[in-house]
């Protein structure tokens, strides 16, 4: 039986999966919550959680030229401390945090959805679910195709919503903001929460098996992408400071359509469907990510060897792909959502912690690597993420 995926991922397509993974669904609604923070410092935030999330985000990127394959963390983790069962454990850790988030994501995009069509929640998850679970098996080039494609779509709705905000007149907040030294502890507590939109750049190094030149494509996809995503949610938020009363935008679950009124008038029911694709978009690339880890991690543990299989015709991991999309439709049918978003980001900044301390161990073991970075990196990535880690479990 087959056992390798096809590379058929350039460096485009790549950037477009990073930047549709991060920016996903939550900047629709994350940026009242900010706001309720930060302020009218919002954006300022959003610019520090990208900061806090660079160390990691380029402690991946070494490790993705290092162990360049599908499994990923539980690759590195393997190589770096030796230790098969944790290896195993922290893949699966990886897989279920993806399937709780696809599961999360597909529930809001369905509702999304019902404030556009009146149909049944049941139904369109079952039939949203599996024509994606489709289109994952029908290849990674059609994926990040499609992908590519709902992240163009994302983006160009972004885009509006900034326009619109800069037709609108300022809010008088605008001009006399308060004294910035005094709001650092607020717009850090902003950022801590702006944190788990940059959350996705992991996605990327699990695609190592399908991409040309991943040694060059993978570092250059992971820094593109949070470098893109953060230029893009500070310029969203601050369009929304400068447009709309910050009590307003505290409060509202939809603050970009507040944005879109104010400059613009009407209901924004086009930024509904918007959030739909954002949503479909999160949905697949999770579907395409934990099928990826589950494939690699097939080849590194006899339980899991059934996984270890990639369809003949189409290069896709087909089995993998069958099970994490049934669960993600499951999932989507049973779950409350209020409580994932919260499970799958504890999950992953405690992944977040073990990947820079393994990668500290690995550069004094053997400190060459095709793309390297001080060793300040991952030892700045490992407090920080353990500064949010501690801060997510606390319930800050």
């Amino acid at each position: 039986m087959p056992d390798t995926l096809k590379r058929r991922i350039g460096p485009a397509l790549l950037t477009a999966y990073g930047i549709g993974v991060m920016v996903g669904a939550g900047i629709y609604v994350l940026v009242g919550a900010v706001a309720a923070q930060a302020g009218i410092y919002a954006p300022l935030a959003f610019v520090v959680a990208g900061v806090i999330a660079a160390p990691t985000a380029l402690s991946y990127a070494e490790f993705s030229t290092r162990l360049p394959e599908a499994a990923g963390e539980a690759a590195y983790v393997a190589e770096g401390l030796r230790r098969p069962w944790l290896a195993t454990l922290i893949g699966l850790a990886i897989v279920a945090a993806g399937t709780v988030s696809a599961a999360a994501v597909l529930r809001g995009g369905v509702g999304y959805l019902r404030l556009i069509l009146d149909i049944p929640a049941e139904a369109a998850i079952i039939v949203i679910g599996a024509a994606l679970v489709a289109v994952a098996i029908a290849g990674v080039l059609e994926s990040l195709a499609l992908a590519g494609l709902f992240t163009l779509i994302e983006v160009a709705g972004l885009g509006l919503v900034v326009w619109a905000g800069f037709q609108a007149p300022p809010v008088p907040e605008l001009a006399a903001p308060p004294p910035l030294v005094p709001m650092m502890p607020a717009i850090l507590t902003g950022a801590a929460l702006a944190f788990f939109a940059f959350i996705g750049f992991e996605d990327i190094v699990n695609m190592a098996e399908e991409v040309q030149d991943p040694s060059r494509t993978l570092p250059r996809a992971i820094l593109i992408s949070l470098a893109v995503t953060s230029v893009l949610y500070a310029i969203v938020a601050f369009a929304a400071v400068r447009t709309v009363p910050l009590d307003q935008l505290a409060q509202s679950e939809r603050p970009l359509a507040l944005v879109w009124q104010a400059g613009q008038g009407g209901e924004a029911r086009f930024l509904s469907g918007i959030a739909l694709i954002a949503a479909l978009n999160g949905v697949l690339a999770q579907i395409v990510m934990a099928a990826r880890v589950l494939f690699g991690l097939g080849a590194r543990n006899a339980w899991l060897a059934g996984f270890h299989h990639a369809h003949p015709r189409l290069g896709t991991p087909l089995r993998a792909s069958i099970l994490v999309g049934l669960a993600v439709i499951a999932g989507a049918l049973v779950l409350p959502v209020a409580t994932l978003a919260g499970i799958t980001s504890s999950v992953l900044l405690a992944v977040f912690v073990v990947v820079n301390l393994v990668l500290i161990l690995l550069k004094r073991r053997a400190p060459e690597a095709p793309f390297r970075v001080p060793m300040a990196v991952p030892v700045v990535g490992l407090i920080l993420s353990l500064g949010a880690l501690s801060l997510t479990l606390a319930g800050g």
